[in-house]
């Protein structure tokens, strides 16, 4: 196998590995209840608005049963609601609450000042060349 690949792989490892406990501490940041797997919700309901359970759970990659827990954990602490949805009354819609999105916001907002510091010596130019790789690779991992 090609020593790129090789690199990749490892650096892509160690990437994932501190992004899963990250996910966890902002999470918990949010809430001290919250499980890891709470904090992408919060950054696609924040990113595509309101959006049906089933929509999440497909989104996640994950049942419904498990996105119907998730949720339901996030909703008795405040942080979401459902309404109906406008498009077919017997669906809901999920959404933010409003304390939802400003805890969400504080530490998503922290997070993005650590980048800052961390990356302080970097040029623009090269966070922008990060940012566009990495997009390149996700749209690729999801095709």
């Amino acid at each position: 196998m090609d020593r790129e690949f090789l690199a990749l792989e490892r650096e892509l490892a160690v990437f994932l590995r501190r992004a899963r406990a990250q996910s966890g501490e902002m999470a918990r940041e949010v809430h001290p209840e919250l499980e890891p797997a709470a904090y992408g919700l919060f950054v696609r309901l924040d990113d595509a608005g309101p959006q049906r359970a089933t929509e999440l759970a497909g989104y996640f990659g994950v049942g419904k049963a498990t996105m119907s827990r998730q949720l339901r954990a996030l909703e008795d602490l405040g942080l979401v609601a459902r309404d109906p949805d406008p498009a077919d009354g017997r669906a809901s819609l999920v959404r933010l609450t409003e304390e939802g999105r400003n805890r969400f916001r504080r530490v998503r907002d922290a997070r993005r000042e650590r980048y800052v510091r961390k990356l302080a010596d970097w040029d623009r130019a090269e966070v922008a060349e990060l940012a566009r790789l990495l997009n390149h690779f996700n749209v690729r991992a999801e095709g």
